[in-house]
């Protein structure tokens, strides 16, 4: 069996793989490897506890809430906020640890776990390997006084929009900004922080119902906010997704702006304001090759990392940089927040085309989004793909062809035999061309068949 924990905790469908006894059996063995590390020494342990509104984050967020309290700790519940929401709130008020329950983007029989420690960070691997090896262990219950007692924490959202809004760069006043709220966790407080820092909100997608989250809108579905933002001739449109932690956007002719570019457009906007720190964003190998030359232009320095959060947000922390992010819209502004933030990401967008006075497609324009095709390779031998000659001398013979026009990458799937191709052109038919070709050598070379 493998690793329970994933990149962003333990996500499976709901009452069959996350069920109420492994997410309050998660919770007592989080508390108890917590306290054995010393976290709650000399101090009666605090947690903050949230969801977003999926029917059964219902049940879960109640499992979670009592395996913390049997477990000594005292529970402040939040009840429906984004993830990024409860990172800030275990750091703001000085909680041990934070748990929030969310399948994030997936869909609704969906849903998941993941806990923040102090200071609201994710919890390191061995942590969570730790806690997966003591889940269903005998232990010694607190009795009496020593039970936890919960709070409902209504006020954690007020904290949380009060703390957007502290990081305004620009007010707002007299924009015309679409939400769409993806049916999800930022259905309330989305809005809410648009509409106290000055824009005139256009709200779609905040109408939760338990069932609904990210069912056709949200930053995976942009069909809905493009047709809003032409239709009430808006400046811009930002999407969110079930638990608020990205956001994409769209400009004022309904053109998709995508995480590399909003990237691209914060990374201006902070140098110019002279908060970039190391003068370098920090962006996965996936990053489109437009931002890498934008950012060449521009003088920024670009980090690449693997894909996947966990290493942009490790590259960020190692160089203590303050920006970072994937092009799914997944953007880390580490002086502000510890996590991804989709509500911070479009208010700081929106802030840089408030304080300018020019629209978001001249700001996207900063760069040219190359073609890219992505063509997946099933039922090879993923391992053998680095090393293997043939392959390679393809790969070599790729990109001596593209030369500065393009970008060829090859990437092993994390959790299938599958071989990823990824191919950046000039033109789409030459990306296609080159990727199909390398995805028939991968097939032809490493073939388990």
């Amino acid at each position: 069996m493998g690793r329970m924990f994933g990149t962003d905790g333990v996500r499976g469908v709901a009452n069959k793989v996350v069920t109420a006894e492994l997410t309050l059996g998660l919770s007592v063995a989080a508390a108890r490897v917590l306290s054995e590390k010393g976290e709650f020494a000399g101090h009666r342990p605090v947690a903050v506890v949230g969801r977003d509104p999926r029917a059964s984050g219902e049940f879960l967020g109640a499992a979670t809430v009592a395996g913390l309290a049997s477990a000594g700790v005292d529970v402040y519940d939040a009840g429906v906020l984004p993830t990024p929401a409860i990172a800030y709130l275990t750091a703001a008020v000085g909680a041990d640890i934070g748990a929030m329950l969310s399948a994030s983007h997936n869909p609704m029989p969906d849903n998941g776990i993941k806990f923040f420690s102090r200071g609201g960070h994710k919890l390191p691997d061995a942590t969570e390997d730790a806690i997966e090896a003591r889940l269903g262990d005998e232990w010694e219950h607190p009795v009496g006084a020593a039970v936890g007692r919960v709070l409902p924490y209504p006020e954690g959202a007020t904290r949380y929009v009060e703390h957007l809004l502290s990081t305004l760069p620009h007010r707002l006043d007299g924009m015309r900004i679409v939400l769409d709220a993806a049916n999800g966790a930022a259905s309330t407080v989305g809005p809410e922080v648009f509409r106290q820092a000055g824009a005139q909100v256009i709200v779609i997608g905040a109408e939760p119902d338990g069932l609904n989250i990210n069912d056709g809108y949200g930053s995976t579905h942009l069909e809905h906010l493009r047709d809003a933002v032409t239709r009430e001739h808006a400046d811009m449109g930002l999407a969110f997704d079930g638990d608020a932690d990205r956001c994409l956007a769209v400009d004022g002719f309904g053109q998709v702006v995508d995480g590399d570019q909003i990237m691209a457009v914060l990374a201006i906007d902070l140098k110019e304001r002279g908060v970039l720190a190391g003068n370098t964003l920090v962006a996965t190998v996936m990053s489109n090759l437009g931002m890498l030359q934008a950012m060449e232009r521009e003088g920024i320095q670009v980090l690449q990392t693997a894909v996947g959060d966990r290493y942009v947000l490790e590259g960020m922390k190692a160089g203590s940089y303050s920006l970072g992010g994937e092009q799914s819209g997944h953007v880390i502004l580490l002086e502000h927040g510890t996590t991804g933030d989709g509500i911070l990401t479009g208010l700081t967008l929106a802030s840089r085309v408030a304080a300018t006075g020019k629209s978001l497609a001249d700001h996207a324009a900063c760069m040219t989004r190359l073609p890219q095709v992505l063509v997946n390779v099933p039922g090879v031998d993923k391992h053998a793909v680095d090393d293997h000659q043939v392959v390679q001398a393809a790969v070599d013979a790729a990109r001596a062809a593209l030369g500065d026009l393009g970008r060829v990458l090859l990437r092993k799937s994390g959790t299938e035999p599958l071989v990823r191709v990824m191919v950046e052109a000039d033109t789409a038919e030459r990306a296609e061309r080159v990727a199909d070709d390398l995805a028939l050598v991968v097939q032809r070379e490493l073939s388990l068949g």
